[in-house]
């Protein structure tokens, strides 16, 4: 039978802290921006006798503690302890909520919690508090009443939940290793210069010997470069990027579309990419991009993208990349240069890790420029310097790495669809508009048809 509970009565709020002589040696530290919809970035490892701790470093934690930040709730820094983890000491920024009602089940009230209106509602609260910045108390979260189903409804819904959770952290995870993979290749090959030598290069160096070893470990000749002042492989170039690419895209100082009407709808519309929606090798927030008609595109900013394009943001940040694998539906916008590689000389795939990792990167963020926003003009990039390997040995890395990349766009765009299931079964479950079956049996219900884009079925 469903009953109403406040969460201050079914859960300990901020149960624990350590006091200063209850430290453990070697701490973990979790802070507020570490933690962003139950993904933990990173911790800080401290050790209490040299370096030193903040004095928000307090909170204790056990397996299922709910973490909320009290602070711009909108940023979504929640999370729940599934597995203990050692010596974890977290902020006080976190309201830390433990379940003390056995009929409760503890994920269940964290997917409560993390209701997009419920984290509105917050947000709400946050905004028209008297602190300098949006905030909210503990007597916040520990208000909040809500109905909730008998104890194994509450199991099969967390379940339910949780297995799309665990599914984009599989991918996540994927991602992060191929990602990996990708960057040791190109610094293993390209930085360390231990490629495997070619049978046909090894012969034409007179050292047959070399073929299928590492190139430089094993002997294989090296001759300075002034440009890079370092040694290279011997019969490698370096040359300016403008000679060895058939263009660089370039929007600035355009207008900036003001669009409006049925233009995001249309049939034909282009995806107009700015320098927001470039981060960490991925596209973001494509659902906030401008579309745009193809007169307007005509207009304003008559370059697609093609296949093999390195975006690449112009102005703060700086320097954030993004391989186009595929034909796309996409032009450029404002703070975005579209660089593309002459295919005969350089792959885009090596361009693309030379230029976000490896000696382009740092010639680009050296050349940045400006009196407000830093940023890097185009004839400035065109004047960078690109070690270019034999076209043989590109092709070899293009062949190993670019799969991978696929990869990971593939796991994305799955995790993007994930995301959008979970988001919508979310409340849906909870307010009875789906519902988990009986006993013996599994899987999902409609109590109610939806409306919109979801259908029965």
């Amino acid at each position: 039978m469903n009953r109403v509970i406040q969460v201050k009565d079914i859960a300990a709020l901020n149960l624990g802290t350590f006091k200063k002589n209850e430290f453990p040696t070697k701490i973990k530290y979790l802070d507020t921006s570490n933690l962003t919809k139950n993904r933990i970035q990173d911790f800080y490892i401290l050790d209490i006798n040299s370096d030193l701790i903040p004095s928000r470093a307090q909170r204790k934690v056990k397996q299922n503690t709910i973490l909320y930040s009290t602070v711009r709730p909108n940023q979504e820094h929640y999370g729940i302890i599934e597995n203990v983890v050692d010596n974890i000491v977290v902020s006080t920024g976190f309201t830390t909520l433990d379940v003390i009602d056995e009929d409760i089940n503890p994920k269940y009230l964290f997917y409560l919690l993390t209701q997009p209106h419920i984290t509105d509602y917050l947000h709400t609260i946050a905004t028209n508090s008297v602190s300098s910045y949006p905030s909210i108390s503990p007597n916040d979260l520990g208000n909040l009443k809500f109905r909730v189903p008998t104890f194994s409804i509450q199991q099969k819904i967390a379940s339910a939940l949780s297995s799309l959770d665990s599914k984009i952290e599989l991918n996540t995870r994927i991602n992060a290793e191929l990602e990996a993979m990708a960057k040791t290749l190109y610094e293993y090959w390209f930085v360390q210069f231990d490629f495997p030598a070619s049978a046909a290069y090894a012969a034409s160096a007179g050292k047959p010997e070399l073929a299928g070893k590492p190139y430089k470990s094993s002997g294989g000749k090296m001759v300075w470069n002034e440009e890079l002042k370092r040694e290279i492989p011997e019969g490698w170039e370096v040359e300016r990027l403008d000679k060895l690419i058939d263009t660089i895209i370039d929007n600035r100082g355009k207008t900036p579309l003001k669009l409006g009407g049925d233009w995001a709808t249309d049939k034909d519309g282009i995806i107009a990419l700015s320098a927001k929606h470039v981060k960490d090798g991925k596209l973001l927030k494509l659902e906030e991009a401008n579309v745009v008609t193809y007169e307007m595109f005509q207009k304003w900013m008559p370059n697609k993208l093609q296949e093999g394009d390195i975006l690449m943001t112009s102005e703060a940040p700086c320097g954030e990349f993004y391989l186009i694998l595929n034909d796309t539906n996409y032009c450029l916008s404002q703070r975005l240069f579209g660089i593309r590689a002459n295919k005969a000389k350089v792959l885009p795939t090596y361009l693309y890790f030379e230029l976000s990792r490896g000696n382009g990167f740092s010639q680009i963020i050296g050349k940045q420029s400006g009196s407000t926003v830093f940023g890097i003009r185009q004839e400035e990039l065109r004047s960078v310097n690109i070690l270019r390997p034999f076209i043989d040995l590109q092709k070899n890395y293009n062949e190993r790495v670019r799969p991978m990349l696929f990869q990971i766009r593939n796991n994305e765009a799955q995790n993007l669809k994930l995301a959008e299931l979970r988001d919508w079964l979310l409340p849906m479950l909870m307010n009875g508009q789906v519902k988990v079956k009986d006993e013996m049996e599994t899987g999902l219900s409609m109590a109610a048809e939806p409306k919109g884009k979801y259908k029965k079925g």
